[in-house]
């Protein structure tokens, strides 16, 4: 029996874990863009929205509802221009494994594969991030009330970035302003 030449880690389902997370902005005034962070009072960490999927919900409808029970605000995911390795829609026949752009689509822009355990096990965290914005006639301080133990605030885009506690999250939001910022 052949083996792959490509390397390959697999994972059985007690071994990952899915999740899903939103970059929420405020991008009513194309100027002044924000983004909303979560501050999580038992560790004092300022964190992007993010949770665990749920059995049978997408991966667009965790992040989603995880920036809503974490922020307090309602989103919509936001369309960008991306380059992605994904066929398009209508794909017609054998199209070469290579990143082309694609304008208006909200798929992840972004994985996070996190080891879990500090033992050395074997397990991952799979974080799948996504763009979002305010839902329409939603003004940041109108709400903003998520689950207790966090505080949701917006913040100018280069503020965001360094009131972040971890570099990986500094990554995410620096990769999902270059698509917002066109």
């Amino acid at each position: 029996m052949a083996t792959s030449p490509n390397t390959t880690t697999q994972y059985t389902s007690e071994q990952f874990v899915e999740s899903s997370g939103a970059i929420l902005f405020d991008l009513s005034h194309s100027q002044n863009k924000t983004v909303c962070l979560i501050h999580y009072h038992a560790k004092n960490e300022w964190l992007l929205a993010k949770g665990r999927r749920n059995c049978g919900e997408s991966r667009q409808e965790a992040a989603l509802r995880e920036v809503r029970e974490e922020t307090g605000y309602q989103a919509h995911l936001h369309p960008v221009t991306m380059q992605t390795r994904a066929p398009p829609i209508d794909e017609q026949g054998h199209m070469p494994d290579v990143p082309r752009s694609f304008p208006d689509i909200t798929e992840p822009f972004m994985v996070t594969m996190r080891q879990l355990g500090k033992d050395g096990g074997n397990d991952v965290k799979i974080i799948w991030w996504f763009i979002a914005a305010l839902g329409e006639g939603v003004v940041p301080g109108s709400g903003g009330s998520g689950e207790e133990q966090f505080t949701s605030e917006f913040f100018p885009l280069e503020e965001a970035l360094e009131k972040l506690s971890f570099q990986d999250d500094r990554n995410v939001l620096q990769k999902a302003i270059s698509l917002v910022q066109p």
